[in-house]
């Protein structure tokens, strides 16, 4: 577990230097570390609500930025808002080096987990905006997460995978992927959950989230890869 004092490192790079550093604790506390650090609690609430920021702060970017059609800018703001773009993002701050995780999910490779680098990175927004308000969070979505549209866009990645693998499925089998949910679990500001996207009768994959979209696109996404058809 990181020290404390590393997290100065963290607001350097960031620009940012929070008020409330409790906050910022609470932000790189995942949930398996909560009995080590129980002062501050972990970051699945302040996850919810930095989702909500970068939905509404991607949303306000896109809509004075373009006069496209709305599902356009809707397939813009989810590359922009995606678990894999939030992940590089979270690299590119070395987000997991500051993470507070427990022994056994450290052991299991926590600190490179995809999922909780880009929730790491939803929390630490939603912390932002608690210690000073949406113009910082603002600035900080700028300059770490919306610069990246255009590459984003170059590469495909504002075509779901929902999406891609609903037309790669009619493509080669006719037949419309369909979603179910398997389980539903945690209190209402922290869910989990799993979902499985079939083919026909054919379960292809699960996936999980906090949303059963998310949840949805992550099984989207082991389903092309399942299927090798990931372009």
């Amino acid at each position: 577990m990181p020290n404390p004092t590393s997290l100065s490192g963290l607001e350097k790079l960031t620009n940012v230097r929070f008020k409330n550093k409790d906050l910022l604790y609470q932000a790189l506390t995942h949930r398996s570390a909560i009995h080590e650090r129980a002062k501050n609690g972990h970051n699945e609430r302040l996850e919810f609500l930095g989702d909500a920021v970068l939905q509404l702060i991607s949303t306000e970017y896109l809509f004075h930025l373009s006069d496209r059609p709305e599902g356009e800018l809707t397939n813009w703001r989810s590359a922009l808002v995606q678990g894999d773009h939030l992940c590089e993002v979270a690299k590119e701050l070395r987000l997991g080096d500051y993470l507070f995780l427990s022994r056994g999910e450290e052991a299991s490779g926590g600190r490179k987990k995809d999922s909780t680098l880009a929730n790491a990175v939803e929390a630490f927004i939603g912390a932002l905006y608690l210690d000073q308000g949406i113009d910082t969070a603002r600035t900080f979505v700028h300059t770490f997460i919306l610069t990246h549209l255009k590459q984003l866009i170059a590469k495909g990645k504002h075509r779901d995978e929902k999406s891609v693998f609903q037309e790669m499925a009619q493509e080669k089998t006719g037949i419309t992927p369909t979603y179910t949910t398997l389980s539903e679990s945690g209190p209402d500001h922290s869910k989990l959950f799993v979902c499985a996207v079939f083919i026909g009768k054919e379960k292809i994959a699960i996936g999980e989230g906090n949303t059963k979209q998310k949840a949805e696109q992550d099984a989207a996404k082991s389903a092309l890869k399942v299927k090798g058809w990931r372009e």
